[in-house]
């Protein structure tokens, strides 16, 4: 899967405010409603939180991967974010979460969701695309770490 038809440069926040699970959630909704990704923010973000109280999308590696299925939206959309001193968001390694990577995608289509997740997932076990995202200065270097083989 190409990357570059979901990340693009008006989807990547070099630097979270929040620190709290819920309130990096909706700093990133909040992102992708900016960059005019998302139509309504109160069912996007309710997909995201509920999906999260289910079951932490906190990872391993610092990464997180918050994502929800709405139809606020008509195609798989994303964001990736950076918070360098990372915050607990409940990963399965029990480390802070640095990486974010927010989809939403429509509630009636699976594929394209599993296929972005699939490949961002294998993008970012890399330590060395980790390390670039977390040093990165441009949304261009963050997506420049991603460019891979199948990536960006």
């Amino acid at each position: 899967m190409n990357l570059r038809k979901t990340l693009s440069k008006d989807a990547v926040l070099l630097d979270l405010k929040n620190n709290a699970k819920e309130a990096i959630i909706e700093e990133m909704i909040d992102f992708l409603m900016t960059s005019g990704k998302i139509r309504e923010k109160k069912d996007a973000l309710k997909a995201v939180i509920d999906r999260e109280r289910k079951m932490s999308t906190g990872m391993q590696n610092g990464i997180a991967i918050p994502h929800g299925k709405t139809d606020k939206v008509d195609t798989l959309v994303a964001a990736i974010a950076v918070k360098k001193d990372g915050t607990d968001f409940g990963s399965l390694d029990g480390l802070p979460s640095k990486i974010f990577v927010m989809t939403l995608s429509p509630d009636t289509r699976t594929g394209p969701h599993i296929q972005f997740l699939a490949e961002i997932s294998r993008q970012l076990n890399d330590s060395a695309v980790r390390d670039r995202i977390l040093n990165a200065t441009s949304p261009d270097e963050v997506l420049d770490a991603l460019s891979g083989p199948s990536g960006v």
